[in-house]
């Protein structure tokens, strides 16, 4: 199933969701080479007093293997704001997307994030100033509202529709539920009937079924994958060729999934160099392992993998570890079934 953003036709409706801290280059050339329709780079400041901080630095690189090049931006200033997507779209950015969905405390104490959901009217403002500033399609990241008891996703998606965002994506919380709880997908099955603009359906789809259950409970265009990519770049992918097949494809094998682990320690490594891409990928390797391994088998390595500090331990780890897991392999003891982390 095709997924349109303004003249951009996505090659799936899966999406994988912006996440700080996860989501850099690396990780979406990965996650898009492994199937996901589009991949939304980490949240950058609007601030221009922090643009050429070595983080927002990291955060702006793209390549041509990361195909279009989707832009979250985050503040609470109309005319900044307005700046910033200009500034990003002048700099190759193919879609400026607005960041109103993020419950983090250093966000929403700034008044940014999806703190911005209590005032409509300054959403309104920055919605049409920010549309009005770029040629590319503005897309907007939101929740379903700031409490339980104050669910206003559906006047915030009409304002934006009216403003001229061209897709809009839902995580199925609100600002007061953080992460807490379970997702509901009601408010964004009502927000997919009260617009015309794509709908992306997100939170806790973390395996196919899940993604079938809330497309069909929400009609909404398609699916934003966040978390639960975390050690499982192909779940995006995976997702997308079951919608489009009808047949849902295995998870990589223990080896292949082992072989895209060291090749994305390697490309961390690459990207941040030494000294940080040590430390980066340790994250990285321990969200692969807790999706691979037996909780108590995961912890051992874990604890051994992270003092690594260098280039070279961290792949002798890597290399020691597929060694282990070919050996049970080839044992009469079955290695632990993959299966797709909750």
């Amino acid at each position: 199933m095709m997924l349109q953003i303004g003249p951009h036709q996505l090659l799936n409706n899966v999406v994988l969701a912006p996440m700080a801290g996860v989501t850099d280059l690396p990780f979406r050339e990965l996650c898009l080479e492994l199937g996901a329709g589009l991949a939304v780079a980490e949240m950058l400041t609007a601030d221009p007093s922090l643009s050429d901080s070595r983080k927002s630095q990291l955060r702006r690189q793209h390549s041509t293997k990361a195909a279009l090049r989707s832009v979250q931006i985050v503040g609470n200033d109309p005319k900044v704001l307005a700046a910033a997507a200009r500034w990003n779209a002048d700099d190759g950015a193919d879609i400026i997307d607005i960041n109103m969905g993020c419950p983090a405390k250093k966000v929403c104490k700034k008044a940014a994030g999806s703190a911005l959901l209590g005032d409509e009217a300054l959403v309104a403002d920055i919605l049409q100033q920010v549309v009005a500033a770029v040629d590319v399609p503005v897309t907007l990241k939101i929740r379903t509202g700031t409490s339980r008891d104050h669910r206003n996703g559906v006047n915030i998606a009409r304002i934006a529709e009216e403003a001229g965002v061209q897709a809009l994506a839902v995580h199925g919380r609100t600002r007061a539920d953080k992460f807490n709880g379970d997702a509901e997908y009601d408010t964004i099955a009502a927000i997919v009937d009260a617009v015309k603009i794509p709908v992306l359906a997100n939170g806790d789809i973390n395996s196919v079924g899940k993604a079938r259950q809330v497309l069909n409970h929400t009609g909404a265009a398609g699916v934003m994958i966040g978390r639960a990519a975390q050690g499982q770049p192909w779940l995006p992918g995976q997702i997308a060729t079951a919608i489009a097949t009808g047949i849902a494809p295995p998870s990589p094998s223990v080896d292949a999934q082992l072989r895209l682990m060291r090749r994305h320690v390697a490309a961390l490594h690459d990207f941040y160099g030494d000294f940080m891409g040590i430390r980066i990928a340790r994250k990285h390797v321990a969200w692969f392992l807790e999706s691979l391994l037996a909780r108590e088998t995961f912890l051992l390595w874990k604890h051994r993998f992270n003092p690594l500090e260098t280039t070279a331990d961290q792949f002798s780890f890597l290399d020691q570890l597929a060694d282990e897991q070919s050996a049970l392999a080839s044992s009469s003891q079955p290695p632990k079934p993959i299966e797709i982390a909750a």
